[in-house]
This record gives structure tokens, C-alpha cells and sequence, in this order.
């Protein structure tokens, strides 16, 4: 029977088929593909197709106490750069941290490693250990595809993610640039994203951005919302009359309202004034959020 194909989404531990020594010689034109050592800090170069741009600094923080009082328990994983330097693979956070600790030296992995195999790592080690926001985790499967002509069932054997997983994630970065900072700023879900994406007008993706965060809305309800906007109820009266703007102090209670119940309500009235005002709710459980809301117990 074949042996089973390996892929990268199975564990970063899986690359790394390492051979403990103290000071290494390592020949890189034989067959040794990686052995670990303690390599000074100073000669690690940060790794450019590194994809988390930024880092909680209170967690770099919190590792490099625990790091003073523990040292490195994991090492970080480098490969051999120019001029008897080191370009970092994976572990970026233990490597900041360390040099806050004060470290002079950190355990690490020595692997021959291709730009391919560095990128691909990089990104596993850190969706494994830190979770990348989702627009990161986009923009690296985008530059990996697009640098070694990739295809979306290729890139989904290397990282063990599902390709449709994959294709929606690259669906993201087709929205606007503002909800894409919103996203990666986590002031709205994937979810929410992802149906936002069903909308092919940009303006009316923005408008419904702006709903989501000023009413608070769940992603149930933008789906929802965004359905009623593709498929809109057609009138078959004739001669309808056209419905008139409600006042602006009915339109303010209205958005007011929404906000405090979170969820989209609607108000209808005649010329006369007389109306009606429908809260909608998902469910007996959301039902009973509403009531608690309005008899003040919440």
C-alpha cells in the first residue's frame, strides 16, 4: 500500500523531522534536513513573507515573564540566510518575547527550507498557535497562490483546510477596502462579511456596514436583511399609491428603537397618521429577549 501523502494543515511538529545537537555543522548539500541548536538572537533575520502584520504587545508582554522564569520551551524554527545569518520560519511572538526577556540565544530548528515551504510554514505556524484575523489569513493564501501558481484544491492539501473554506476567504478580499478594515479590526464577523458579499452594489454593502455596527446586528439578521433586498416582495394591486416619507421624528424613534432592541423594526403611516409598528423577532428565545428589553428587566 502507498504510503499516505503528509500536508501541512496536520501540525507544524510535521515538517520538522529534527536531530538534536549542540553545535551543528550542518551540510546543505546532503541529505540532513534539519537539526536544532541554540542560535544567538542577533543573527535571526524576521521572516518577510511573515503574514501577521501586527501583535498584542500585552501577550508579548505576559510571554517574555514566562519565558524569564521558564526560558523558551517550544523553539522557533529558522533557516540559513547570507552572510552567516538566520531568516526566521515560524515563531515570531516566542522571538520578540525572547528578546524582551533580555535572551541573548533561543533554541530553534535549522531546516533547509525553500521561499515555498518558508511561506507555507509561516502561515501554519501561526494559524495553529495564534489565529490570524481573517483578511490575513486571506492575503496569505492570495500570495501564495499567485506566487507559486497555485491552484485552490492545491492549496488545500498543503494547509489541510477545506477549499471551499479557502474560497471564501479569498471571496473577502473583493469587498471594499472599509469593510475589510472592519473585519481585520473585528468590529464585524466573517459572517457578517460573507453575506455582505451577496450584494454586488458597493454603496449598498456600505449602507448595510453601517447598519451592523451602529444597530449591533447579529449575522441572522443581516442575512436576512440582504435577502430582502435581492428578492424584494413584487406589489400586485394597481394603481398603488406610492407610500409617503415618514416624518423625521418618526424616522429618528425608528432607528432608535432598532438600536435598543437589535433588531430592524418598521413603521408604517398613513397621511392621516395613523400606523403600525412591526418588531420582528427570529425565534421564542429572541421573543423573550424583546419583552425583557421593553418591561426594562434587561
Amino acid at each position: 500500500m502507498a504510503a499516505k501523502k503528509q500536508v501541512l494543515g496536520r501540525g507544524l511538529g510535521a515538517l520538522l523531522q529534527s536531530m538534536e545537537t549542540t553545535n551543528p555543522e550542518i551540510d546543505y548539500n546532503s541529505t540532513i534536513t534539519a537539526s536544532i541548536a541554540f542560535i544567538p538572537i542577533s543573527k535571526i533575520e524576521p521572516n518577510p513573507n511573515q503574514p501577521r502584520k501586527e501583535f498584542d504587545s500585552k501577550a508579548i508582554e505576559e510571554l517574555a515573564q514566562s519565558i524569564k522564569e521558564q526560558g523558551v520551551i517550544v523553539p522557533i524554527t529558522i533557516t540559513k540566510g547570507e552572510n552567516d545569518n538566520y531568516i526566521l520560519i515560524a515563531g515570531e511572538r516566542r522571538l520578540r518575547a525572547a528578546k524582551k526577556a533580555g535572551l541573548k540565544e533561543i533554541p530553534a530548528y535549522i531546516r533547509i527550507a525553500t521561499k515555498n515551504e518558508m511561506m507555507e510554514m509561516a502561515l501554519v505556524e501561526n494559524i495553529q498557535r495564534e489565529n490570524l484575523n481573517a483578511i490575513e489569513i486571506a492575503l496569505s493564501l492570495e500570495a501564495l497562490i499567485e506566487s507559486f501558481n497555485l491552484t485552490q484544491e492545491q492549496m488545500s492539501e498543503k494547509i489541510g483546510k477545506s477549499r471551499s473554506a479557502i474560497t471564501n476567504y479569498l471571496r473577502l478580499l473583493k469587498l471594499p477596502a472599509r469593510i475589510q478594515i472592519e473585519l481585520q479590526e473585528e468590529n464585524i464577523t466573517m459572517g457578517h462579511a460573507r453575506a455582505l458579499i451577496n450584494i454586488q452594489s458597493e454603496q449598498e454593502q456600505l449602507e448595510i456596514l453601517k447598519k451592523i455596527i451602529d444597530m449591533e446586528l447579529s449575522v441572522r439578521q443581516v442575512e436576512e436583511l440582504v435577502a430582502q433586498m435581492k428578492n424584494p416582495k413584487v406589489k400586485t394591486q394597481k394603481s398603488t399609491p406610492k407610500a409617503k416619507a415618514l416624518p423625521q421624528t418618526h424616522n429618528d424613534f425608528k432607528a432608535k428603537l432598532s438600536k435598543k432592541l437589535s433588531t430592524i423594526i418598521e413603521i408604517k403611516r398613513s397621511q392621516r397618521g395613523k400606523g403600525t409598528i412591526t418588531i420582528p423577532f427570529t425565534n421564542d428565545k429572541d421573543f423573550q429577549r424583546i419583552i425583557s428589553i421593553i418591561e426594562g428587566k434587561e
